[in-house]
């Protein structure tokens, strides 16, 4: 039966307090450790969820050192570690430093068994929510939608048109503002097509010089021009029985727009300095921050290349009207980067996530992603703060509609902003909103919330 019991580990000195929480904890496979050595071991072997400790041990019986460095150790070795600490009235102040330095919650000694247990029950559940969130992370980071991440139900439905649009052979438009993550659903797209085991070729229109692109896109022969001392594939070729992403399209000059629009027509390419067509199979994906139809009405863009370019046209929303997505993307970037930087129990305070959310994002993703990579380097202590972020932001107006619209619209923003603002966690998600958590489940079934 002791391998079915959850592991907490009571880190005590005191022998009699030992007994008494061993006794009042037999629910849980109690490990008992009496001082550093013989803690850390306890870590290391069984890697506990939860672990209660006093902060004065030896060789520091009367203070905290001993204790708080032993709460940082724990933390290094197994940072999803609920650390509770045990305090008296006289050691408020080092029970708050504990918190600072990452331990879970702080509970009142002597301890009342049936208050204390509840904590512990807490943080247990609190640990399994965080190993299923991790898996599911896992799962998802096969699938070829995992670089999109979003509850919001406009860039939802952007996915499931990916989605639908895959298996066919349609040019795909994409359109969307810099930073919205065109490029990750042009990779989701490809991978989600039968051409997923064939090459993906990209290319940005605007970040390559007018007389290099179109050597690029077509190729060239062996003495075609000065320097050309072999033959070259263009990228179009390379590409042939998988998918070529235009990057920013707008940007192509009006001399290659006509040939790039004869490969549409014919499906062939002509190397520079070639006699010779060459047949390619291959599915157009294009994306611009521009609009192209009002670039074609001015005659800067060809209205025939426009349309066969744009058989299917999705339009990706950008993050400042993805509800729920700023505290969202957040946290995942926080995490991405916390183990990247070692920054391990690195999280947010709550005036860094109302900034996040308040903050209009430009940049989009991309800004976001920068913003906490450089918050989560320069933080200092175990919270981001809102002067690490480096943001400001301007007030967001709303807007008057039916009663009914309103009521219905808060609700729906309310949970998208509270799952995002706690990382999906739904406990505390009813907490934040004061609901009950077959309430909360109510709201997301009427509203549509996975």
């Amino acid at each position: 039966m002791s391998q079915e019991k959850k592991t907490l580990l009571i880190i005590e000195d005191d022998l009699g307090l030992q007994k008494q929480l061993r006794w009042s904890f037999d629910a849980y496979e109690v490990l008992v450790a009496g001082d550093r050595e013989s803690a850390l071991a306890h870590v290391r072997r069984h890697e506990p969820a939860v672990v209660t400790m006093d902060l004065g041990l030896p060789p520091d019986p009367d203070g905290a050192t001993e204790g708080l460095a032993i709460l940082q150790q724990i933390l290094a070795l197994a940072p999803d570690t609920k650390i509770i600490v045990l305090s008296g009235n006289q050691e408020r102040d080092n029970a708050v430093k504990a918190i600072a330095l990452g331990a879970y919650d702080f509970h009142q000694k002597p301890f009342d068994p049936t208050l204390l247990g509840l904590v512990i029950e807490r943080a247990f559940f609190l640990h399994q929510l965080q190993l299923e969130n991790r898996r599911m992370l896992q799962i998802q980071s096969s699938s070829p939608m995992s670089g999109v991440i979003s509850r919001d139900p406009g860039m939802l439905k952007v996915c499931r048109n990916i989605e639908k649009v895959a298996p066919s052979s349609a040019s795909v438009m994409l359109l969307g503002n810099s930073g919205t993550g065109k490029e990750v659903l042009a990779r989701a797209l490809h991978q989600l097509s039968p051409r997923e085991n064939k090459r993906f070729m990209a290319i940005n229109c605007a970040a390559i010089p007018e007389n290099l692109l179109e050597s690029e896109l077509f190729g060239y022969e062996k003495g075609a021009f000065t320097g050309a001392v072999k033959q070259n594939l263009g990228k179009i070729e390379l590409a042939n029985e998988g998918t070529f992403f235009l990057d920013e399209v707008g940007d192509l000059p009006m001399s290659l727009q006509a040939k790039l629009l004869r490969f549409l027509q014919e499906r062939v390419v002509e190397r520079i300095g070639g006699h010779k067509e060459i047949p390619v199979d291959v599915r157009i994906v294009c994306a611009t921050h521009q609009n192209l139809k009002e670039l074609a009405s001015t005659g800067r863009f060809r209205e025939d290349l426009y349309y066969r370019l744009s058989e299917i046209v999705i339009n990706i929303p950008p993050l400042s009207e993805r509800i729920g997505d700023a505290a969202l993307l957040a946290h995942h970037f926080k995490n991405k980067f916390n183990a990247k930087e070692g920054r391990s129990g690195l999280s947010f305070n709550k005036e860094a996530m109302a900034l996040i959310e308040s903050h209009s994002w430009p940049g989009n993703v991309r800004e976001m992603e920068n913003c906490i990579k450089r918050a989560v380097i320069m933080a200092d202590g175990p919270q981001i703060t809102a002067d690490d972020l480096g943001l400001s932001t301007l007030p967001v107006e709303e807007e008057a509609i039916n009663l009914r619209q309103i009521r219905d619209e808060a609700e729906h923003k309310a949970v998208l902003k509270a799952l995002a603002r706690v990382d999906g966690n739904m406990v505390k998600a009813a907490e934040l909103l004061g609901i009950s958590r077959p309430t909360l489940y109510d709201l997301m079934n009427r509203h549509a919330i996975k």
